[in-house]
């Protein structure tokens, strides 16, 4: 979105040409996306905490992993979010392969969804496997 805004203010402003360069807005949606992991980050795992998420250990694998019981679970949402958000700030909309890129992107964390669900809530160790 932000790529349509910069276009317009630099027909009459040559400065925000920049932003035309794919390296430039790589390197801004990575910051983006580093800063609202920082921001966002600590609540969620606060949260996820506080309501008890937590991934129980499967009872056939290594007891080193039995300290791993109570871990929050459900973190790839914070990476989901994100993603998109710095997707849709600073990718070119305009291109499909962004739009199939999004899309699988939160297809697989539908599926990852899943799988934490019923690890938490079904207390099924196993999730989807």
């Amino acid at each position: 979105m932000l790529l349509w805004l910069f276009e317009y203010l630099g027909q009459d402003i040559r400065a925000f040409n920049v932003f035309g360069y794919l390296t430039l807005r790589a390197v801004l949606a990575t910051l983006t996306a580093l800063t609202i992991s920082f921001i966002v980050g600590p609540a969620v795992i606060r949260k996820l905490t506080a309501l008890k998420i937590g991934q129980s250990v499967r009872s056939d694998g290594p007891q080193s992993h039995l300290i791993k019981a109570g871990t929050p679970t459900m973190g790839g949402a914070l990476i989901l979010v994100s993603v998109t958000v710095t997707t849709l700030l600073w990718a070119d909309l305009s291109n499909d392969y962004v739009w199939v890129a999004l899309l699988t992107l939160v297809g697989f964390g539908v599926i990852g969804w899943v799988d934490d669900w019923r690890k938490v809530v079904e207390k099924n160790s196993r999730g989807l496997a």
